[in-house]
């Protein structure tokens, strides 16, 4: 398939309260990676100290400490030239155990928010069947056949297993549904920040890639991103590794707004 170029805008904002100071770890920059270029990129931290940036899990963009004492304003705009290839699941092999890359075996092991031991059996008696790309893409379509999108149907604390008996959640629960039933198989996935347009409320966005045929592979359970046109932030074992914001204290939202549109 031809790689073609896709151009985003992206405007993020970010207004919360804090009843005492705190520490903060965000991540909400466009990562630099051979697939994707940032044209442009500006980042205004509202007159905190300089933020120390340090790199975000498996070396996938940056993470920033921002020492807020009473109020967090971020605004984050970005031009992004994206030119991914994307490939027909289907057609794609998986890699032997034995071969793959050191830093993807942690993605075949069990984590926070994905029980893999929990739901093993399950995907193998729905997906053991099929091998490589059919067996994903089979696992995404029965996702999004048997789950419903229902925002502030899950919490901080929701896991894959909950997410399979419950059949609702938002992008992150399909995410690590996703994730846990395709680890449950043997083939590497995890879990990705990212902006994209057509995301429907517009938010930072969860998807998951897959290690097929060499290498990582975009995936979007809910069906809402192009992976020719997501512009990725990090990457994780789940949605731990990726939060925007991790706050180490309390913080009140006034606002926050996420715009991706295409130039």
């Amino acid at each position: 398939m031809p790689v073609t170029s896709q151009r985003l805008n992206i405007v993020t904002t970010l207004d919360y309260a804090l009843p005492v100071p705190a520490q903060v770890l965000m991540q909400i920059g466009v990562a630099r990676l051979p697939d994707q270029r940032i044209l442009g990129e500006t980042l205004d931290i509202g007159g905190l100290p300089v933020a120390i940036h340090v790199a975000a899990h498996g070396g996938v963009g940056e993470r920033a400490w921002l020492t807020p004492d009473s109020a967090l304003q971020v605004r984050y705009e970005a031009q992004i030239d994206i030119t991914r290839e994307t490939l027909p699941l289907a057609n794609l092999f998986a890699d032997a155990l034995t071969v793959l890359p050191a830093d993807a075996i942690e993605y075949l092991l069990p984590s926070r928010y994905c029980p893999v031991d929990t739901l093993h059996a399950a995907s193998m008696e729905m997906f053991g069947n099929l091998a490589g790309g059919a067996a994903v893409e089979a696992a995404c379509d029965w996702i999004g056949s048997h789950l419903s999108y229902v925002p502030g149907a899950s919490h901080g604390g929701t896991t894959a297993i909950d997410t399979f008996h419950s059949r609702e959640g938002v992008c992150r629960d399909y995410a690590h549904l996703l994730v846990t039933l395709v680890r449950g198989i043997g083939i590497p996935a995890r879990v990705v920040s990212a902006y994209a347009p057509g995301v429907n409320p517009p938010d930072f966005h969860a998807l998951v890639q897959v290690w097929l045929a060499g290498g990582w592979r975009l995936v979007d359970a809910t069906g809402m991103a192009d992976p020719a046109q997501t512009a990725i932030i990090g990457i994780g074992r789940d949605a731990a590794d990726i939060s925007f914001l991790t706050i180490f204290g309390s913080a009140f939202l006034n606002e926050q707004a996420v715009s991706v549109e295409l130039a």
